[in-house]
């Protein structure tokens, strides 16, 4: 099994869904690109 992972933007930020509800969401302080760079180069993709 792989596991790809994803990153939900909203309004620019990176931000995760409770269930994809949008009243219940958690925004993170890592701009999306510096985190996608991050996310590459842990799971080497």
């Amino acid at each position: 099994m792989r596991l790809i992972p994803s990153i939900d933007l909203r309004g620019g930020r990176c931000v995760r869904l409770l269930k994809g509800n949008f009243d219940a969401e958690t925004r993170y302080a890592a701009e999306p690109l510096a985190l996608a760079r991050h996310i590459g180069r842990v799971y080497m993709l």
